[in-house]
This record gives C-alpha cells, structure tokens and sequence, in this order.
C-alpha cells in the first residue's frame, strides 16, 4: 500500500474488532499514527500492538462512546501523544434490540440512540476544534441502513440516517476549513457485530440479499475509509459511499 498518510494522526473508535479494526490497520498501513479507541481494552489493545509489531505507531485509549467526555479525553489523549489530528473515523456502534416499533424497548432505543448517533455527534464535536489549524478529514460510519428501512431494526435505522443528515451538515459548515466529512454505508459485513444472534440459515439469507451473492468483509469497507481520509480523495466531501456488494440497487 502507497504511504499516502504519513505524517498524519489518526482516531479511529470502536477499532477493538470487525470494520473498527480493520480501519486502524489500513490507515497504520497507509503511514499514519492512530489512535484506537473502545470499551472493549483488550480488543483494542490487540489492535494498537498488531499496529506496532508492523512497525507503526499507535496507542490504545479505553472511549466511551456515548459520553462527551471521554471524547474529549480521546483528542486530548491524541495530541498530547502525536501533536495532531488529521483523520477521524467514528465508527464505534452497537445493533441493539429486534423488536417493532410499537414493542420497541426504550431503554433499547436511549442506548442505540446514545452510541450510533449522539456518540457521532459527540466525537466529531470534539474533533473538529482539534482539526482546525491544519485541516482534514472526518469518516462516519453509517450504513445501508442509512438509505433504507429494515424490520425490528428502528432505532439502528434511525441513528444510521441521522448520521446523514449529520455529515451533510458538517461538511457544509466546515468545508471553508478544509475540513472534509463524508459518511460510508457498509452492507452487511462478516463482522462481531453481524455474528450476534445470527444462525447460519438467517447469514444465508442475508448474502442472498446482495448482488454479489455474499456478504462484505472488513478489509473492503476499510479501503473505502483509507481513500476518503487521504489526500487522494480531496475534492470529496459532505458524501455519502455505500460499500454494499450491491444491497441498494
């Protein structure tokens, strides 16, 4: 891979596993210094070491992704360490309770609402202050399930269109800043998340459902984050990338 973000620091959340950790990776892989951050310390953990057993830099730091402060901690965590930040990929998220919307359990909904959408919010909130003297760029992780509904998926589907109209907003606001910000929309990917819950039979069905006849890995939906967080995508902003193996169409 062409070491297309040397020089530049990145934060990536929820990098203990699936697209999480293959973003961190990739971007390591590409030149930079990340920042992996989760609530699972020994996943993320795992991540940072794999980074610099390859010889690159990284630093675990334990983020909650549903509390301000700990978003604040992560970037002040961040320069302090690499004296900059250039890319952040806000990943971290949670499928939540299957249920309709009428049977839909509250506390289910606070909590999918609190990390997949307001954790978001919150992180670029903390991000974009710390970007601003040299630029760059934002990559929220939303999903197919941004674009379209999906049954006993309500407060998942709502968080991931929110994340939408966020990275919409953003961009808008801080593309005079050189500050860019899209959003990806990852089919459904061989991941932890996609694990929990799922037999064999339902796995099957949900492959059929793509154009490609499988589901997605994570490496895939990382070369997309890698693209958009590099200089190489530097007219792209306010965007929003399904990597989907053909779910939309």
């Amino acid at each position: 891979m062409t070491k297309h973000l040397i020089n530049k620091v990145a934060i990536v959340t929820g990098a203990g596993s699936g697209i999480g950790r293959a973003c961190a990776l990739q971007l390591a892989e590409a030149g930079a210094a990340v920042v992996a951050s989760d609530i699972d310390d020994a996943g993320g953990e795992a991540t940072a070491r794999q980074i610099r057993d390859h010889g690159g830099r990284a630093l675990y730091v334990h983020a909650d992704t549903a509390k301000v402060g700990d978003h604040e901690a992560l970037v002040a965590a961040t320069l302090k360490a690499f004296d900059g930040l250039h890319v952040a990929v806000n990943n971290a998220g949670i499928s939540g309770p299957a249920a309709p919307v009428g049977e839909y359990p509250v506390e289910g909904w606070d909590h999918v609402i609190a990390i997949n959408l307001s954790g978001v919010f919150y992180g670029m909130r903390a991000q974009l202050p710390a970007m601003a003297r040299a630029g760059g760029s934002i990559v929220n992780m939303a999903s197919i399930l941004g674009q379209v509904g999906f049954r006993q998926a309500a407060a998942y589907v709502a968080a991931k269109h929110g994340i939408l109209g966020l990275t919409q907003t953003a961009a808008l606001e801080y593309g005079p800043q050189k500050i860019r910000i899209n959003a990806v929309g990852p089919g459904f990917i061989n991941t932890p998340l996609l694990d929990h819950g799922l037999t064999a039979e339902q796995r099957t069905a949900l492959a059929g459902q793509h154009a490609m006849g499988r589901l997605g890995e994570a490496s895939e939906v990382a070369e997309l984050v890698t693209w958009l967080a590099s200089d190489r995508a530097s007219f792209v902003t306010g965007g929003y990338y399904a990597v989907d193996g053909g779910y939309l169409a």
